[in-house]
């Protein structure tokens, strides 16, 4: 009968002692963002309208979404931390993020059509 060797102490991390740093964490923009928000004491379409609609599916609600930030005053702000957090997906400061970058529009989904369909 063969067995496997269990793997040693050398190999496993170390998790009796924390880390010498904390993790950095991606939550300090938003919360800085949210407090001049607060300050401004303004209405912002992010807050006023339906959450949903900075991530939408529907290429015409992204471009709505979008268009809704153009007077944001908080727009420049929301855009550059949207960029250094790298945002997944959604409408942020104006911009349609997909994969941590900023995309020009949005895809309808499924299959591009194979032939253009006279307009």
């Amino acid at each position: 009968m063969h067995t496997t060797p269990h793997a040693t102490s050398a190999s496993l991390p170390d998790l009796t002692h924390p880390p010498a740093q904390p993790p950095e964490t991606t939550l300090l923009p938003l919360t800085e963002l949210d407090d001049e928000i607060e300050r401004l004491g303004v209405p912002v379409p992010c807050r006023t309208y339906d959450p949903e609609v900075f991530f939408a599916e529907s290429p015409a609600d992204v471009e709505y979404a979008k268009s809704l930030c153009q007077t944001c005053p908080v727009r420049e702000a929301c855009l550059a931390g949207a960029k250094d957090r790298r945002e997944p997906w959604g409408v942020w400061g104006g911009e349609l993020f997909i994969q941590g970058v900023v995309v020009a529009r949005k895809r309808p989904r499924g299959r591009p059509r194979k032939n253009a369909v006279a307009a």
